[in-house]
């Protein structure tokens, strides 16, 4: 049996869920957003005292089955922080909170607990591998190129860094929910007030010259690739450009490995750009992105790919 955490309706854990099982073999979602409000979740810390002999937890799946973590072999930890579901709900901000946190820590303490197969990926890893910073010094230990980056709230310390470096672009340094937030670039720095600066710690990054954009989808050792081609910066709000299957240079291919096994990732979704003389730089790695919008644009198979993965390592 393979387990899946993610929230509500989530497109890529249902789209594996049906490739998965249209092969015979048992595969359950557990949505982290709808535990409140039903009774989901249940731990005892001696079986014996199950007056029905169940095993010491059960989580509900999506349609309602409740199942036990110790019977599973694999568990996808596709996206387990999502807030819960209390729309309408009465309440104070902070009952609110309690019930988020404890909705979300018992769940992953249930599962810290009571699940003893392979993780995609652990928690831990996936977690770590989420700061921007962190992986940006193994991507660079692993002999890739990255861009020059400041995390910074000082506008001085800004507007240095831009005379240095040049073309400058600006990101979040971990981003919120909510309405996206695209890559910008940033022009004239001392036009811009210093509380603007200070409110919150910001990326700052050179800007690397190039039109063709890798997005690379890494699972275990299988890796594919596509060529977005486009002058944007940030090519994500309009796909109606130039996109292709990229096959993955050997030295490529190794230095992504190096860089997912530091991270401790049994899987990410890895993005370069490629400078105008062909030069990989490293971007970034998102441990559980987004890559089935890409199948319909390449006819690259990625759910069968990802379920023949999570088959393999189950």
């Amino acid at each position: 049996m393979i387990l899946a955490v993610s929230f509500h309706d989530d497109l890529h854990a249902v789209a594996v869920q049906h490739a998965v099982r249209s092969r015979g073999h048992a595969f359950h979602i557990v949505e982290c957003d709808t535990i409140s409000g039903r009774q989901s979740l249940s731990w005892r810390s001696h079986r014996e005292e199950a007056a029905d002999g169940a095993g010491a937890a059960t989580v509900l799946t999506s349609e309602g089955v409740p199942v036990s973590p110790e019977e599973a072999s694999l568990l996808w930890w596709r996206r387990a922080r999502a807030d819960q579901d209390l729309t309408g709900a009465a309440g104070s901000v902070h009952e609110w909170s309690l019930v988020n946190n404890d909705c979300r820590g018992a769940l992953g303490g249930i599962l810290a607990a009571t699940f003893h197969g392979d993780w995609i990926s652990p928690p831990a890893a996936t977690d770590l591998a989420a700061d921007k910073l962190y992986q940006l010094a193994v991507a660079h230990a692993s002999g890739f190129r990255v861009p020059r980056t400041l995390i910074s709230q000082s506008r001085d310390e800004v507007i240095a860094f831009t005379r240095q470096v040049g073309r400058t672009i600006v990101k979040p340094v971990v981003g919120a929910r909510g309405p996206s937030l695209y890559t910008r670039r940033l022009d004239a720095p001392e036009l811009i007030p210093a509380p603007s600066f200070e409110i919150c710690p910001a990326t700052y990054q050179e800007y690397i010259e190039g039109s063709r954009h890798i997005r690379l989808n890494c699972f275990g050792d299988r890796m594919y690739a596509a060529l977005i081609e486009t002058t944007a910066l940030d090519w994500r709000p309009d796909l109606n450009v130039p996109i292709s299957p990229w096959p993955v240079p050997d030295g490529i291919r190794r230095r992504v490995g190096t860089v997912l096994r530091q991270l401790g990732l049994r899987m990410g979704i890895v993005d370069l750009k490629l400078t105008p003389e062909g030069e990989p730089v490293w971007l970034e790695v998102n441990p559980q992105g987004q890559f089935l919008f890409l199948e319909p644009l390449t006819g690259e198979p990625l759910t069968e790919h990802f379920a023949d993965f999570l088959l393999s390592a189950a």
